[in-house]
């Protein structure tokens, strides 16, 4: 009856994970709906530039570079960056081209791309800039105290 009690005073996995969750999913809904309000209520305008940024900065974080495909950046900074088009981010989020296109546009118009004549994208010095200060301000202090509380809830 003991080693039964025992048993049950002990969390399950299952059961710490739960708390776990809950605590990721209120991160992310919360961060969700900032970016939802900083893009003018339009989802899909962090996640192409996201991922327009990757495809420019990403491979360069790597020590995946091609010197050939990489372009300066515009703006200040003594950086390269490699260049993307509608199309391989349309590939790379599943979204449809023209969805894409129309999107990018609107990215442009609130200055965070800039698109060569090549049809080139990139992400805009403002933008790194903004978007740089954002994370560092006040997501990446949120992220490291919601891994501290996930990780208090697991026990480690």
């Amino acid at each position: 009856m003991v080693a039964a009690d025992a048993a049950c005073a002990e969390p399950s996995p299952t059961r710490l994970l739960k708390p776990v969750a809950l605590l990721l999913a209120r991160h992310e809904i919360r961060n969700l709906k900032r970016w939802f309000e900083e893009f003018d209520r339009d989802i899909l305008l962090p996640i192409l530039l996201g991922e327009i940024a990757l495809h420019n900065i990403g491979a360069r974080e790597n020590g995946d570079r091609d010197p050939k495909s990489e372009e300066p950046c515009t703006g200040p900074q003594d950086c390269l960056l490699r260049p993307c088009n509608a199309y391989s981010i349309a590939a790379a989020t599943g979204l449809p081209r023209e969805t894409v296109r129309r999107k990018i546009s609107r990215l442009i118009e609130l200055g965070w791309i800039s698109r060569r004549e090549n049809g080139h994208l990139f992400v805009t010095h403002e933008a790194l800039t903004h978007f740089g200060s954002l994370l560092a301000s006040r997501q990446l202090g949120e992220i490291v105290e919601t891994a501290d509380r996930a990780r208090r809830l697991l026990g480690d």
